[in-house]
């Protein structure tokens, strides 16, 4: 018999009548022939009650003594939902998370799922119960209750899903799909039909708030179909999958980052070690850092900038200053009042000429770029906050992402009506390899060399709109193909560099075009290194495991490796380094990950 995971979120459980029509959903769900497990949130506000609460009585409250309080929020909602349940004429129970088998890390409010044992919950499916789980918990090996921090019920849900071998997993919300952007923002975006995993955990990063990247990591990891659908209507949603809506478009959505803060630190003397004292320190505060940008250096230094959630940007600078005074950097910069813009999509991969389109979009509604970083899957760019708006509504109208696309695709079971997972066989294998490790353990795909790359770097740049579109434009014209892109922001001088790198065999060519628009665009100077390895990490769980790129950093610092350039993004890591210690750098980086390498 199939089973069918339902997770229903605080809105979607937030009064008596709610209640009763998420109850009857599961039960409709149970005649169809599943069995059906529930994850249920806290009701509507009820966690941040609890947590107001909590501040009355503590200014700093133990971890323990928060995890207790806020898990008897979900604790309601399932006990109502049982109830709800029963009065419909159907078997309910209602567990905790300690009673489903969710068993935790010790970390207090922001526990890691190590394993579930599904012995009872099967038991009581075979036995025509509609299995009742509260989300968002679970026990550590001293039975202490633990939550599991941002979007936990969403990582309840798929976690279960995955060690069920479910054959889906629904998410019931407030809004009935996963849209090309915030339709808040953009009234005309639209509804995907389907999102590959990738994707959604790229657009999740940046603020798209359907599902926390920790549950789109567990789907992925187990091969987990997830259904993400509206709590109020019966309408199909959007089904996240291994396969993306269609192939034959570079972009599947863009997404709108507000709260974000950016900070520079300047003139870091351009020595291995350098990126690891300013990133440790960080992870020792739990500041997380999102877009990483260290441009080329001049003269034995580099810029290096990135981006924090601005609540974070007092903990981070006092952590940033103090490394830059151990390291014998310049200074340090910030900036609160910026915003991310990003466009996502698989098709990147397999089409030219995104990166130019987007700047030139933005260029044309007049938006300056302070920072851009690229992956193979996303492209974005930094940019003052008051010109969010517009940036946002200029990508999203350059890919047309209002039109649905053609649907020429790349068919697997998982996109059928039946919402079954692709190679369901292989994720069964994945359950079972893991079983009795901390599920949520950090996997690297595969560590990558390309040692056959050149850098081109336009030094002294003017910061002015069009200029990274105008470069782009004059270079995929001529018909070379840009790989990595790289533009960092610091210095307010009206200046940035930009760097890029190119295959080894187009470098002579890309060097000539840029000289000719030195003076046309009027930048400082062209500078060129004929040999860099570009090193790309690779795996699930890259935003959650916040030392993936430390390790990297200190991986390479040990063997005196200096790193020319970086960019992240949710799904990668890449790292510039010289050519000569491409292999070097590449041995190294192998072995550190081994432990977490598939």
């Amino acid at each position: 018999m199939s089973i069918i995971v339902q997770k229903f979120g605080g809105t979607s459980v937030a009064d008596a009548e709610k209640i009763l029509a998420a109850a009857r959903k599961a039960v409709r769900a149970q005649q169809g022939g599943a069995q059906v497990v529930m994850v249920v949130s806290a009701m509507g506000e009820q966690t941040d009650l609890l947590l107001d609460l909590a501040g009355q009585i503590s200014e700093r409250p133990p971890a323990r003594e928060m995890d207790m309080l806020l898990s008897t929020g979900e604790q309601v909602s399932v006990a109502l939902m049982a109830m709800a349940i029963d009065s419909l004429g159907h078997k309910a129970i209602s567990l905790t998370g300690g009673q489903v088998g969710i068993r935790t890390d010790s970390t207090h409010t922001k526990a890691r799922i190590r394993e579930i044992s599904t012995e009872r919950m099967r038991s009581l499916l075979d036995e025509g119960y509609i299995v009742i789980a509260a989300g968002f918990q679970g026990i550590d090996d001293d039975l202490n209750i633990t939550t599991l921090g941002r979007g936990g019920s969403d990582t309840t849900a798929v976690a279960l899903a995955a060690v069920l071998s479910a054959d889906a997993c629904e998410i019931y919300t407030d809004v009935d799909g996963v849209y090309t952007t915030d339709p808040r923002l953009l009234p005309e975006a639209r509804r995907m039909k389907r999102i590959s995993y990738d994707e959604m955990l790229e657009l999740a990063s940046m603020g798209a708030g359907v599902m926390h990247n920790r549950a789109l990591e567990f789907a992925k990891k187990y091969g987990t179909p997830i259904h993400v659908r509206s709590s109020f209507t019966d309408v199909r949603g959007t089904m996240i999958v291994a396969e993306p809506e269609s192939r034959d478009v570079p972009v599947c959505g863009a997404a709108l980052a507000r709260n974000e803060a950016r900070v520079s630190v300047l003139g870091v003397p351009d020595v291995p070690g350098a990126s690891l004292e300013i990133f440790s320190r960080l992870a020792e505060r739990n500041v997380s850092v999102d877009m990483i940008v260290q441009n080329v250096g001049t003269e034995g230094k580099a810029d290096l900038a990135f981006t924090v959630v601005s609540s974070e940007l007092p903990v981070a600078l006092d952590a940033v200053r103090r490394s830059a005074a151990s390291i014998g950097a310049e200074g340090v910069t910030h900036d609160p009042n910026v915003a991310k813009v990003s466009v996502v999509g698989l098709g990147m991969a397999e089409q030219t000429g995104v990166a130019q389109r987007t700047f030139r979009a933005l260029a044309n509604a007049g938006v300056n770029l302070q920072m851009i970083t690229t992956s193979e899957i996303k492209i974005s760019a930094l940019v003052a906050s008051k010109h969010a708006q517009a940036a946002l509504k200029a990508v999203h109208h350059e890919f047309a992402l209002q039109v649905e696309p053609p649907t020429k695709v790349h068919a697997s079971p998982a996109t059928s009506g039946a919402f079954k997972a692709p190679r369901r066989a292989d994720a069964q294998d994945v359950v079972a390899r893991l079983a009795g490790v901390d599920m949520e353990k950090l996997l690297i795909d595969e560590v990558t060399l390309d040692g056959a790359q050149a850098l081109v770097s336009l030094m002294g740049v003017p910061d002015t709109p069009g200029l990274a579109a105008g470069v782009f434009e004059e270079i995929a014209a001529a018909k070379i193909f840009v790989d990595m892109i790289v533009q960092g922001h610091g210095r307010d001088t009206g200046e940035a560099n930009l760097s890029f790198t190119v295959a080894a065999t187009s470098l002579d060519a890309a060097a000539r075009l840029c000289e000719s628009l030195r003076e046309r665009l009027k930048f400082v100077a062209v500078t060129t290194r004929p040999s860099v390895a570009k090193l790309s990490i690779m795996g699930i769980g890259l935003r959650s495991h916040t030392d993936v790129a430390i390790r990297a950093f200190r991986a390479l610092s040990i063997k005196g490796i200096n790193i020319e350039m970086i960019s992240t993004s949710e799904v990668r890591v890449n790292i510039v380094v010289e050519g000569e210690k491409g292999e070097a750098a590449f041995t190294a980086l192998k072995d550190v990950y081994a432990d977490v390498t598939r």
